[in-house]
């Protein structure tokens, strides 16, 4: 059953072209842009490097031509999900943005080892 962790790999791959575009989608949520959406260089080219590092494991995952390469793209996706709940959790400057950013890459973490439980079938 590798279609749900296509699908996460299609959403994840959305989600990271979107940062790409708009880095705001996420400094603004995490705490590291301002008010007003204005974003600094340096959280501008994190942002988009996080973000394209998702958008190869999301396409990975989406069109991975085997089981098993839909499997090592989904552990290296829960992988980046897991560093990103621990380091936003452990390093944003605001403790709202700290506890929603770790809550949110864990769930999507989680969402990911579900599928992959559900992708050991095939």
């Amino acid at each position: 059953m590798l279609l749900p962790a296509r699908m996460i790999g299609v959403a994840t791959a959305i989600y990271s072209a979107a940062l790409i575009v708009r880095p705001s989608v996420l400094t603004k949520p995490t705490g590291l842009s301002t008010s007003n959406d204005d974003v600094t260089t340096a959280a501008r080219v994190l942002t988009r490097g996080i973000a394209a590092r998702d958008l190869v494991s999301g396409l990975a995952m989406a069109v991975a031509p085997t089981a098993a390469g839909v499997r090592l793209a989904a552990a290296v996706r829960i992988g980046a999900d897991a560093s990103d709940a621990a380091g936003f959790g452990l390093a944003l400057p605001d403790p709202a943005a700290r506890r929603k950013s770790a809550l949110v890459a864990a769930g999507w973490g989680l969402l990911t080892v579900l599928a992959l439980v559900a992708a050991r079938d095939d």
